[in-house]
Formats: structure tokens, sequence, C-alpha cells
């Protein structure tokens, strides 16, 4: 029987485990699915061997921080410099974006020749975006608490920019448990239904970001779509 896992943290809420043992069990394969929850990848190694695992899905914090201890990367996500599923074949780690995917296909509709986007965030997830953006030739500005010379913070965002950049991108985990209660310090006054706010987030459905978008008239997407059709993709890696 072959074996997979998602490393990451938290993972109380995720979503991979119900989705790869039930699309396991309805194309016959004989394959299980487990969480290992991780507050450093330490112990990866170990969890790997004993567990004797044929590939892993990767989430939040260890999008990067994984990469040191794989052997290959894929084109995308050697480009991307972040990895969200890792197949295990012959001892050789081979690591893949398939974020990049999920959220293309996604936020495609959405792409006019007019589009420029606020990316919330700066960690592994955004860099699938903004490949993404960079792909399709939308011009983006990166949004950090910190300050970044590749970044604005977002005190900064004014009028002038928001009506310049009307696709707002949350990558950030604030939004889900355990920060559902957190909304991002954003001028949402400025906003109106000219503009789309989409959030990696699915759980849950609606964060506060996108509650506070949606009220100006904001055209709101959340994050479940990108999963499965990220999660279709690792589905794929694994069996082929």
């Amino acid at each position: 029987m072959k074996k997979y896992g998602l490393i990451g943290h938290p993972l109380e809420n995720s979503f991979s485990r119900t989705y790869f043992s039930n699309k396991f069990a309805k194309e016959n394969i004989q394959a299980s699915y487990q969480n290992f929850e991780m507050i450093s990848l330490d112990s990866l190694q170990e969890v790997i061997q004993i567990n004797q695992l044929d590939g892993l899905n990767v989430t939040h914090p260890f999008k990067e921080k994984i990469i040191p201890f794989l052997h290959q990367l894929d084109y995308t996500a050697s480009l991307v410099g972040a990895v969200n599923c890792v197949r295990i074949r012959d001892g050789i780690y081979c690591g893949y974006n398939t974020d990049v995917i999920g959220f293309e296909k996604s936020v495609t509709p959405f792409f006019l020749p007019s589009t420029q986007a606020l990316v919330f965030g700066t960690g592994g997830a955004s860099k699938a975006i903004r490949f993404v953006l960079q792909k399709n030739n939308i011009p983006f500005l990166i949004v950090s608490r910190e300050k970044n010379k590749n970044a604005i913070q977002y005190e900064e965002i004014n009028a002038n920019i928001a009506n310049n950049y009307k696709l707002w991108i949350n990558t950030t985990p604030i939004g889900m448990p355990p920060l559902e209660q957190i909304v991002l310090p954003l001028p949402y006054t400025l906003l109106n239904d000219s503009f789309v706010a989409y959030d990696l987030i699915y759980n849950p459905a609606k964060s506060l970001f996108l509650e506070n978008c949606e009220k100006h008239g904001t055209i709101i997407k959340n994050g479940f779509e990108m999963l499965c059709l990220q999660a279709d993709e690792s589905y794929t890696i694994f069996t082929s």
C-alpha cells in the first residue's frame, strides 16, 4: 500500500486528508493519507522513513523551508522557490508547486487588460501567486507588515494605489484558524464593485477579509476551488 501525508502547522482544519482518502477509495487505489503536525522540519526524515511515505503535501509554514531537504525540484517549483508537493521515489525527494496550477485556473476569469493586483503576504504561497501574475503579465505590488525594499506596507495603501490595483489577493494565514478573528489592516472604504478580492483561505468559507470587502460591493472568491485544483494536480503527481 502506498502512503502519503501532509506536513505543516496547524492541520486540524485541513482539507487534504479527507480529499485524498476519498479520491483513493473512489479510484480503487490501495493508498492511505495521514496528517503529520510539525512545528519544525527537524523530524522530517524520521517521519518519512518510519511511515515509509511515497509522497507529501506541504503547507504553511514549510513551503520554502522544505527545499533544502529535497534532491530535485521540477521546473516550476525551481522558478517559484516554493514547494507544496513532494514525490518520493527510490529515496529521491522531488518537489513540485501545484499551487501555481490551482491559482492560475481559478483566477484567470478575473483578469482584464487593465488588471493590476495587490498581493498581501511574502511567504511561499505568495511566491506562487506572484509567479502566476508575472506569467500572465499582470502588474502587482507586494504588501507586507515589515519594511521591505520589494514591498509596500499596509498603511501605505491610499486611494491612488487602490484605484490602480483592483485585484486584492490575500496569501497570508490571517483569517484562518486560529487567526480567524483577525482582519487584514486595509482601507476597505476605498473598495467598490469594480474590485475583486481573492483569499487563498477556504476555511472559513468567508474570511473577515472577504466579509469586509463584500460589504462595499466587491466581487469575492475564496481559495476552495484553487485548493481542489492543486490537490488534483498533486494526486496526478503521486499516482502517475
